[in-house]
């Protein structure tokens, strides 16, 4: 089952703030792409239910940035809400994993938190991969621009994991 890019995201900033930690929205949004990379590898199957945008910057979940544009180039301090639908009040949205999926973003958010947000642009830029397939075609840039799973699979299928399965 996917999931919400906002679950993805908390996840990722609890584990960060547990180990002292300080995450971007910039380096926020590469970790929670590269989670998705490495499921859709690991796994054979999408953690996030909605397709990556490729802007300037590399991958983004659109909501998940507006979320946390406020943070701007600070440390978020914040968990990502959502409207409870029954309640009509915000509510930060939680998660729940299976022990495959938790070990996978254990070992993902692991490796690539302890690098600087430009060291993760450059790894979402590579040449020939998929943000890099959309931003660089041969018509209009524009934001908005998806990136294709399959396109994320055939490219990260050959590339080899830059950390420990466990």
């Amino acid at each position: 089952m996917s999931l919400d890019g906002r679950a993805v995201a908390n996840f990722v900033l609890d584990y960060c703030e547990a180990r002292g930690r300080k995450i971007t929205n910039l380096s926020l949004q590469k970790i929670v792409y590269f989670c998705h990379v490495w499921s859709l590898i690991k796994l054979h199957r999408p953690l996030v239910k909605h397709q990556f945008e490729a802007w300037q910057l590399g991958p983004v979940l659109q909501y998940l940035y507006r979320e946390f544009k406020a943070f701007d180039n600070h440390t978020i301090t914040a968990r990502a809400k959502k409207i409870d639908p029954e309640t009509g009040t915000e509510a930060v949205v939680g998660y729940s994993l299976d022990n495959e999926t938790e070990n996978l973003l254990n070992d993902v958010v692991e490796f690539y938190s302890l690098l600087n947000p430009s060291d993760l642009v450059q790894m979402s830029h590579i040449t020939g991969g998929p943000w890099d397939k959309v931003w660089n075609h041969k018509g209009r840039v524009n934001p908005g621009m998806k990136i294709d799973n399959m396109d994320i699979i055939q490219y990260y299928s050959k590339a080899r994991s830059p950390f420990v399965v466990q």
